[in-house]
């Protein structure tokens, strides 16, 4: 009888067409485009790879809740596989998102989500966040299937919404709604290659408005500039980096993480902004990472704080901060079974020893985590270039995750 990782060999054709296929889908997050095509797609190929799976719609009433108005015709689905094996076994989930950012110009091949094949690279948006992930998942369960080797745990597999944004109406909305009760969790993301992801940083998302005064131009002293208010509070903020600085948290790869701030990533003033006007407004954003050992509220409240203290020293300047969104960080510490099961089953097919880490970005980890408060890590083929322009996985890469979600599933009699 075949092997699943013979079968995975046999069949690399077969993974890099679904790959292609499901980066050829533009799910650009915002606004949340062809959620149906693609939730539609992964539900036929969980079928096919012999699971009972289904499409989970997310309530239009929540949608008009807390989507902005130009994405509330954008409905949200989260699909959700199973692989009973047996009521007493454990089960292992596994979560991958769907949704990609949006893409800007310069690419090397002219249509971002062509899926082009070069080099052994597949290029396009969500090659490596995270649509590889799912490609190679998907081929593991259909691997088992064929080899007639049934996993040694129940298997959930969910694919969800929106990670690129809150995860509020994907992750979220699951842990709390779907009928999902999972014993461990992989989350296909953060770690890769001989690192298995045990944490990651959270985020605080803020907007600072700061408030002017319009004159015209010719006569600057009649007004108060919120661009040059808005650039003393940015130079403000060297010191709350430094005091940043003095924070870390001690990973368990040796790897020491502290908190940073991004200033800026979005900037503005508002419609009817001119050469020779006073700009009576200014914006910037921050994003506030959140290392394992902080929490989110904490994190606002400090940096709320400094910038209240930090714009009261300024002559002038007057702000108001707005919360534009959050992600909580994560951590589990590799102790439990379901870690080692994992970094043996890297180190099998890697033919490495595999080491834990904490990823600086977020992910949908601390959903299981936290909520469901069951041992999650992360892991998946990665990519180069997330977010931006040619962005790639390479074929090996999201073969040896395929292998790896094989090898964990087969391999490990303690976790059942």
């Amino acid at each position: 009888m075949m092997t699943p990782a013979a079968y995975l060999d046999g069949h690399v054709q077969d993974l890099i067409a679904l790959a292609q296929r499901l980066v050829r889908i533009d799910t650009t997050n915002p606004p949340g485009c062809a959620y149906d095509e693609i939730t539609s797609l992964l539900v036929r190929e969980l079928e096919a790879a012999g699971l009972a799976a289904r499409r989970l719609s997310v309530p239009r009433a929540l949608l008009r809740k807390v989507l902005p108005a130009d994405q509330q015709g954008f409905p949200r689905y989260n699909v959700l596989g199973r692989w009973p094996v047996a009521r007493e076994r454990k089960t292992v989930h596994f979560n991958a998102h769907y949704d990609v950012v949006p893409v800007s110009s310069g690419w090397r091949h002219k249509n971002p989500f062509s899926g082009e094949l070069e080099d052994g690279w597949i290029y396009g948006r969500g090659t490596g966040d995270m649509k590889g992930s799912i490609a190679s998942l998907i081929l593991a369960l259909k691997a088992l299937r064929a080899c007639r080797v049934a996993p040694l745990t129940n298997v959930e597999v969910s694919f969800t919404a929106d990670e690129e944004t809150d995860s509020l109406l994907g992750s979220g909305w699951l842990v709390q709604n779907a009928p999902i009760r999972p014993d461990y969790a992989v989350v296909m993301e953060g770690g890769e290659g001989d690192v298995v992801c045990c944490g990651h940083n959270g985020v605080v998302w803020l907007e600072v408005v700061v408030h002017g005064r319009a004159a015209h131009g010719s006569k600057p002293e009649a007004g108060v500039n919120a661009v040059e208010k808005m650039s003393a509070l940015v130079l403000a903020l060297e010191e709350y980096k430094r005091q940043l600085a003095a924070r870390s948290f001690h990973a368990p790869d040796g790897k020491i993480m502290v908190p940073t701030i991004n200033v800026g990533g979005v900037f503005s003033q508002p419609p009817g902004g001119k050469i020779n006007t006073v700009p009576a407004e200014a914006r910037f954003s921050i994003d506030r990472r959140v290392i394992a050992n902080e929490t989110v509220a904490h994190a606002e409240r400090d940096l709320r704080s400094f910038l209240l203290a930090a714009a009261k020293r300024i002559p002038g300047c007057r702000i108001t901060v707005q919360k534009v969104s959050d992600n909580h960080p994560c951590y589990c510490a590799p102790t439990h079974p379901f870690f080692a099961a994992m970094a043996e089953a890297v180190g099998r097919v890697r033919r490495r020893s595999a080491v834990f880490s904490v990823s600086s970005g977020f992910n949908d980890m601390h959903f299981f985590s936290h909520h469901l408060k069951i041992p999650t890590l992360g892991y998946g083929p990665g990519g180069q270039r997330y977010h931006g322009t040619d962005e790639r996985a390479r074929v090996a890469d999201l073969l040896g995750a395929a292998k790896i979600y094989a090898e964990l599933l087969t391999g490990f009699p303690q976790l059942a």
